[in-house]
């Protein structure tokens, strides 16, 4: 797998294949030829916010398409970034993550992905899930922003204003575009409402932090 994020990301990656990048629709994905290498898997599906294009490919072909893309976006000045990097703005655009922010103990419901969870269709656990909704959510993945210092962390115990335990961090860092610290975390229904102030057991400290919107980072 190898992501190309960006605004120049469709530019840099339409050099190297005749599929139109620009008419995959988003969240799908098409076979194709690229960097001529048969049968990549080329998705509409960026992990930023700030569109891209996703390729999945055999590993023996990594240093040839690698080397092929740098040099197509040499005149964009595109970079090599690492995950943790990557981990920040799509924490910022409040994109979950799996085994953080969703994992085999969530649901789509509970994880505010209703939009991608289809009743018109059978798929699995399909009735869970119905009956979860009917019955209502007893907790809710939130984002939120610390307004005490202190950076919160996956693991990390949210309680309430007496110190009552009412969720997990599952995700959190200090975003340097927002110039704030930052998270997403799991919190009983009744207290995820926005405005509604809760805190971060950090080392032993209650620091404080208030219920925001999602994404973080406005388009």
């Amino acid at each position: 797998l190898l992501a190309v994020e960006g605004p120049k990301a469709i530019d840099t990656l339409q050099k190297l294949t005749s599929v139109k990048l620009a008419d995959i629709p988003y969240y799908s994905f098409v076979k194709g030829t690229f960097c001529g290498i048969d049968n990549v898997v080329i998705s509409n599906t960026g992990y930023t916010g700030a569109g891209g294009i996703e390729l999945y490919f055999e590993n023996e072909h990594a240093n040839k398409i690698w080397d092929a893309i740098f040099e197509a976006g040499k005149e964009f000045g595109i970079k090599p970034i690492g995950l943790g990097a990557r981990d920040t703005l799509r924490l910022e655009m409040g994109f979950c993550l799996y085994g953080n922010d969703i994992d085999d103990t969530t649901s789509p419901l509970e994880a505010g992905l209703g939009w991608i969870t289809k009743f018109t269709k059978d798929f699995t656990d399909k009735n869970f899930l119905l009956a979860q909704k009917e019955k209502g959510l007893t907790r809710k993945l939130v984002g939120f922003e610390m307004i005490d210092r202190g950076i919160p962390r996956h693991g990390y115990p949210i309680v309430d204003a007496v110190g009552n335990n009412i969720g997990v961090v599952t995700s959190g860092t200090q975003s340097p575009t927002l110039n704030k610290a930052i998270g997403m975390g799991y919190v009983k229904t009744d207290l995820s409402k926005t405005g509604t102030e809760i805190y971060i057991q950090i080392r032993d400290k209650n620091i404080k932090a208030m219920v925001t919107k999602i994404p973080f980072l406005k388009k």
